[in-house]
C-alpha cells in the first residue's frame, strides 16, 4: 500500500489541491487558493517524477508565489468593493422604494424596496403620500428615513 503511494504521489497533490479548493468555496478570501495551486504544481513534479523534497520545494515555490501575484489579482477583480462590503439592513441605504402606507407629518408609514416592506418615518417629519417614491437617507435599527425622490 505504502508503495502504491509512493509510486503515485501525484495522486495525493491532487486530492489536497481538491481539498483546498472545497475549503476556498466556504471561506472565500482567496488565500486557501494559493495552496491548491502550490498542489497543482507538486502533483505535475510528481508526475514527472521528481522526488518527495523536490515536490515539497515545488509545492511551498508556487503556494508563495501564488499568494504574492494571484491573490492580489482576484481580491482586485473578484471583489470589487473590498472591505467595504455592506451587511443585509445596511445595504438598503441609498435604494428607491415606493410609499405602502402613508407617511404622516412627524409620525410613521411603510415603504416598500424590493419586496420587503419596511417601517418608515420622513426626514424633516414632513407627511408623504402613499405611492411616492422616497430615497432611503438613514436607517435607526429597523426604522427607515427616507426623503422624496
Amino acid at each position: 500500500m505504502i508503495d502504491y503511494f509512493a509510486a503515485h504521489l501525484w495522486q495525493m497533490w491532487a486530492l489536497v489541491s481538491f481539498i483546498c479548493l472545497i475549503l476556498e468555496l466556504m471561506n472565500g478570501d482567496f488565500f486557501i487558493m494559493c495552496f491548491a495551486i502550490g498542489g497543482v504544481f507538486a502533483a505535475i513534479a510528481a508526475a514527472l517524477g521528481l522526488g518527495i523534497y523536490g515536490q515539497l520545494l515545488v509545492f511551498a515555490i508556487f503556494s508563495v508565489l501564488s499568494l504574492f501575484f494571484v491573490r492580489p489579482f482576484a481580491l482586485k477583480y473578484l471583489h470589487h468593493s473590498g472591505d467595504e462590503r455592506v451587511s443585509n439592513a445596511d445595504a438598503v441605504i441609498g435604494r428607491i422604494g415606493t410609499v405602502s402606507e402613508a407617511i404622516e407629518a412627524g409620525g410613521y408609514g411603510r415603504v416598500a424596496i424590493d419586496g420587503d416592506d419596511w417601517k418608515a418615518v420622513s426626514l424633516g417629519g414632513m407627511p408623504i403620500a402613499k405611492g411616492e417614491r422616497v430615497k432611503v437617507v438613514s436607517m435607526d435599527s429597523i426604522i427607515l428615513t427616507v426623503e422624496k425622490e
